[in-house]
């Protein structure tokens, strides 16, 4: 199946990026790598609050970093043009934001993590790290930022 059938099949209707809510760019570009800014988890067009084994459980989070990896695609498709050009996500850093005993950050990744491979297919797998964090911007329960490779022209 091609990207835009699998984005079909999952439902999803990719966003138009938000522009950064401060000083620094969205994507940067440096040869074939793209570097994609933190996208925060929303619901509803705000930000998503609260912190994982507090207010949210480890289902939540997995949703909103499914939200999340939606709002990339978004991205890499305003930063590319096509999606076709993604040859690989290469790296995703996940924060969530979470008290000091929640232990399964790892799992919210997966919201993610899956969703990229069930978009993308193989180039959708990719080396990972998810880390506990005491705070996001806005309250924001999860954090994700990409790098991707992408073929230099279209």
């Amino acid at each position: 199946m091609s990207i835009d059938e699998n984005l079909q099949r999952l439902g999803i209707t990719l966003p138009i990026p938000s522009p950064p809510a401060a000083a620094f760019e969205l994507w940067v570009q440096s040869g074939s790598l793209l570097f994609v800014s933190g996208h925060i988890a929303k619901r509803d067009g705000k930000p998503w609050t609260g912190q994982l084994g507090r207010e949210l459980a480890t289902a939540d989070g997995k949703d909103a970093a499914r939200l999340v990896a939606v709002d990339l695609l978004g991205t890499l498709k305003a930063a590319t043009g096509d999606l076709d050009r993604i040859r690989r996500v290469v790296k995703l850093t996940v924060l969530v934001n979470s008290t000091p005993d929640f232990k399964e950050q790892h799992l919210v990744a997966n919201g993610a993590s899956e969703l990229f491979a069930a978009v993308l297919g193989d180039a959708g797998k990719h080396a990972r790290s998810a880390y506990g964090t005491a705070q996001l911007p806005f309250g924001s329960c999860v954090e994700i930022e990409l790098i991707a490779e992408v073929t230099t022209s279209s």
